[in-house]
Parts: C-alpha cells; sequence; structure tokens
C-alpha cells in the first residue's frame, strides 16, 4: 500500500503557528485569502523580535562599552587581533567553549569581554555581565541552600555568562567553592566570558585557603579560548592625555589674559 503524502503545510500558517496566534489559527480558513494577513504577521513577527531583543539587553546588564571598531590594537604590546575577530563570530558559544581573557589592567579586556556579549545577544542568545565580586558575595550572602539553588540558577540560566575583574580583590574560601560551584554547573553546557589580570598559579592567592582551585581552573580552562594580552594601561594613557590637554588649554588662558593686561590704554 502507498504511503499517503502529506500536503505541505502553508508557510504563513506555519509563522502564524510559531507566534502562538492560535486564535488566528481556529479560524485560519476564513482569513487565509485576506490580502492583510502577510502584513499582519509580518508585523507580529518584527515587533516580537525587537521587544524580545530589548528584554535580552536589559537582562544582560550592558552598560555602554566602547565597540570594538574604535578599539586601538596599536596599544597592546602583545595582542592577537585575529585571535579576538574569530572569538568574535561566537562559534565558542555551539562549542561550548569558554573564553578566558588575561592581561594587567586597562588593557581593554573588560570591552572584548562586553562586545562578546553584546553581539552573542543580537544574535538571540541571553547573556549576563557580572564582575566576580558582585557575583560571589551576592551568592555568598544567600542565608539557606534553597535559596543559594534559586540564586544560582540568575548565573545557570543565560546562554553567555561574563564574569569580569577576577584576581582584583582575595577571597575566602567560601567565595571559591561557590565560584567552582558556577563554573561546575555551565561545564560544557554554556560558556563563560571571564577576565581576570592574576597568571592562573596566582589564583591560589585570590581564592585562600581553598582546596578546590585546581578544580576550579582545569574545568575553567577544558575547551578554553585563551587571550592573553599584554600592555600597558590605556586608561592611564587616556588620563596624562587628558591632564596634558587641560594644562595646554591653562597655559593658553593664562598667556592671553597676560597679553590683554599689557596692551595700552
Amino acid at each position: 500500500m502507498a504511503k499517503r503524502v502529506q500536503p505541505p503545510s502553508d508557510p504563513l500558517q506555519e509563522r502564524a503557528r510559531r507566534l502562538a496566534l492560535y486564535g488566528l489559527l481556529a479560524q485560519w480558513s476564513e482569513f487565509a485569502d485576506e490580502p492583510w494577513l502577510p502584513k499582519l504577521i509580518e508585523c507580529e513577527e518584527v515587533e516580537r523580535a525587537k521587544r524580545s531583543l530589548e528584554r535580552r539587553l536589559r537582562s544582560a546588564k550592558i552598560r555602554g562599552f566602547k565597540a570594538l571598531a574604535d578599539y586601538d590594537w596599536t596599544w597592546p604590546r602583545e595582542i592577537d587581533r585575529g585571535q579576538i575577530e574569530e572569538v568574535c563570530n561566537l562559534g565558542f558559544i555551539e562549542e561550548q567553549a569558554n573564553v578566558v581573557i588575561v592581561g594587567p589592567n586597562g588593557v581593554g579586556k573588560t570591552t572584548i569581554a562586553q562586545n562578546l556579549a553584546h553581539r552573542a545577544v543580537l544574535r538571540g542568545y541571553t547573556a549576563l555581565i557580572t564582575t566576580a565580586s558582585e557575583m560571589l558575595n551576592d551568592l555568598a550572602a544567600q542565608d539557606s541552600s534553597a535559596a543559594l539553588t534559586r540564586r544560582l540558577s540568575r548565573y545557570c540560566r543565560p546562554t553567555v555568562l561574563v564574569i569580569d575583574e577576577v584576581g582584583y580583590l582575595s577571597y575566602d574560601s567560601r567565595h571559591g567553592d561557590l565560584l567552582f560551584e558556577v563554573i561546575s554547573r555551565r561545564h560544557q553546557e554554556k560558556p563563560i566570558v571571564l577576565t581576570t589580570n592574576r597568571p592562573f598559579a596566582e589564583w591560589n592567592e585570590v581564592f585562600s585557603n581553598s582546596s578546590c582551585v585546581t578544580a576550579l581552573v582545569d574545568r575553567l580552562l577544558h575547551k578554553a579560548e585563551i587571550i592573553k594580552i599584554d600592555g600597558d594601561s590605556y586608561r592611564a594613557k587616556e588620563a596624562s592625555e587628558r591632564a596634558k590637554e587641560k594644562a595646554k588649554a591653562r597655559k593658553k588662558k593664562s598667556a592671553a589674559k597676560t597679553t590683554k593686561k599689557k596692551r595700552p590704554a
């Protein structure tokens, strides 16, 4: 007996189904040939996509940041631009691999991490940006196992989690255990983008008396893309240039006042 072939579904009807327009679907035969129907569905898709993007941007906690197009690639002494541009294609999300950005203060680690989160959100993923101190203090403040479990879900739910500034402060063993918990729960399922100013050999100093540091680093670096940057602080450079410009402006203003006073009546 020949297999019965199902008639091809109406693409417009499929779009309405994806939008969950069940009232419209229930009366589809009545409205299917209406000339306004394609425009209606298109408008609904555009509006929902816009609202979804706005919601993901708010949830990601993405504040103002410098786009990579404005990044000064000539400033760091050591940086692999090709590696960073490749990571910005977001292949690490599909690979469920972490991105670890290592370098001294002021070389653009946070800027790169923010750009990765922003691109992920634009691509349709969810993201969350937090500092290590903000996340670990938040988790440590939970007063019960149930509350901690609920709070951990906040950091395990997004597709991409950015943990910024690991190494700038020291933490006790409790904080080290909490970071291990977050990394373990996301391991090989959802990627972490992490920035640090300390080599991994010094993480025992960051999380003093924590017995899980070795295991923590091992899981973090498993399938990780490690980006190393070296150079002087760009913020210090900008501050120095700004100070010079202000001094130059004050000197010019002072010279103008002196010239004005010397003019004959």
